[in-house]
């Protein structure tokens, strides 16, 4: 499978909508209060919400895809788009998901791989992001990776104050 990276712009808009959807409720829909899960979802994925962050120069949202199909995709916040740190070493990992179709098939390590060197070359000492504690295999995959924690903060999905964990990959000692 030969893939590759398109940076979003407001033409992407459609697909951007249908891929975080799509990604999130197969990710945590079963896991968390049905009510709590349709009020975050139609604030956090909505048209509206979404131009705004693609409007922003500091964020940025990439598909990843297979022939035209979208299989996955990330964003990367910098500055003070960070959502907890506002460093200007370093770059958050707001967003990573796969559908569940291409999960284990090395894709998910393709757009780690890609987002490491997008952020070396942006001269970032780390990359850093929040996965919910209860997310084990997505922790699996970051530690496998690299990524140590280093603390933790809470994120509501509706009413639902759940807790994440806040993770760093130094890139200083990645190889570019």
């Amino acid at each position: 499978m030969k893939l590759h990276l398109s940076k979003c712009t407001n033409s992407d808009l459609d697909k951007l909508i249908s891929i975080s959807r799509k990604t999130f409720i197969e990710a945590f829909a079963e896991d968390n209060n049905p009510n709590d899960f349709k009020a975050y979802m139609k604030k956090a994925f909505s048209k509206e919400q979404l131009l705004l962050e693609l409007a922003d120069p500091r964020s940025s949202f990439y598909l990843v895809l297979s022939e035209n199909e979208v299989l996955g995709y990330f964003k990367l916040n910098e500055n003070e788009a960070q959502t907890d740190i506002k460093d200007k070493n370093a770059i958050e990992l707001e967003r990573i998901y796969v559908k569940n179709e291409f999960q284990g098939n090395q894709v998910g390590h393709w757009m780690l791989n890609r987002i490491k060197y997008i952020s070396a070359n942006k001269k970032k000492s780390y990359l850093w992001l929040g996965v919910w504690e209860k997310n084990s295999n997505a922790i699996r995959f970051y530690k496998k990776n690299g990524f140590i924690k280093f603390g933790e903060h809470p994120y509501y999905i509706g009413s639902d104050k759940q807790m994440d964990w806040l993770m760093k990959l130094n890139l200083a000692n990645l190889e570019k």
